[in-house]
C-alpha cells in the first residue's frame, strides 16, 4: 500500500508547529480532542455545507496538515482517532484509485455480508465512484448522522479488507512480496473497520470524545 495511507501530506509550517514539536503527550492529546471537536461542531453548524466542501477539497488536494497529524496519536476509538482514519481512507483512494476500486470489487464479490450495501457504492464501482463514496461518507460525518457515517466507513473497510485478502491469496504463488503487502493492507483495514464501528457505537451512547 502506498505510504500515503499511513502518513498523508504534512504542510511545512503551521501555527501548531510548536505544539507538535514541544508539547508533552497530555497536551497533544488535549489539543487533538479540542481541534477534532471544534472542527466537527463548526462544520455541523454550517447549514450551507460550504465548510464541509472546503474540508473535503483541501484534504483531497493537499493531504492532511499538522492539525490532523495530531489526531494520528489519539486513541483509535476516540473522536480525533476516528476522523484520522476517515481521512486516511480518502487519502488512500486518491493515491491509487485503480487498485482501491479493484480491491473493493473483489471484496464485494467475495464477502457474503451486507457490508457492500451498507457502504453504499454502486456495483461494480469505478474509481471515481469510489472516491465519491468516500467523500459522501465524509459529508455524512460533517452534515448527517455521524454514527451512520462511521458505520458506512467501517463497512467500506471490511469490503476492502476482504478484497485485499483474496487478491493476496492469488498473488502468493508468484508474487509473495505483493501478497505480503496486500495482507498487511487487509489487516490494517480490518482494524480500521473495528475501530470505526466501535466509535459509531460510542457516538450513539454519547460518550465518543
Amino acid at each position: 500500500m502506498p505510504e500515503q495511507f499511513h502518513r498523508p501530506v504534512r504542510r511545512p509550517t503551521s501555527a501548531f508547529d510548536n505544539i507538535v514539536g514541544t508539547a508533552d503527550a497530555a497536551e497533544q492529546s488535549r489539543v487533538a480532542h479540542a481541534t477534532a471537536s471544534a472542527l466537527l461542531e463548526r462544520a455541523r453548524r454550517d447549514d450551507s455545507g460550504v465548510i464541509t466542501e472546503r474540508l473535503l477539497a483541501f484534504a483531497s488536494e493537499h493531504g492532511i496538515d499538522e492539525v490532523a497529524e495530531l489526531w494520528s496519536h489519539a486513541p483509535a476509538r476516540s473522536l480525533p482517532g476516528a476522523l484520522w482514519r476517515l481521512y486516511l481512507l480518502q487519502t488512500a483512494i486518491r493515491a491509487d484509485p485503480a487498485l482501491t476500486a479493484m480491491l473493493y470489487e473483489r471484496g464485494r464479490v467475495e464477502l457474503h455480508t451486507a457490508d457492500a450495501a451498507i457502504a453504499g457504492a454502486p456495483a461494480p464501482a469505478t474509481p471515481d465512484e469510489l472516491a465519491e463514496l468516500v467523500d459522501a461518507i465524509l459529508r455524512g460525518v460533517f452534515r448527517g448522522d455521524f454514527s451512520v457515517a462511521l458505520d458506512r466507513a467501517a463497512a467500506y473497510c471490511r469490503v476492502q479488507a476482504s478484497g485485499a485478502t483474496h487478491v493476496a491469496d492469488d498473488c502468493e504463488p508468484t508474487e509473495p512480496d505483493r501478497a505480503s503487502e496486500l495482507t498487511r493492507r487487509a489487516l490494517r483495514l480490518a482494524t480500521y473497520a473495528g475501530d470505526l464501528s466501535a466509535a459509531g457505537s460510542s457516538w450513539r451512547r454519547g460518550d465518543l470524545t
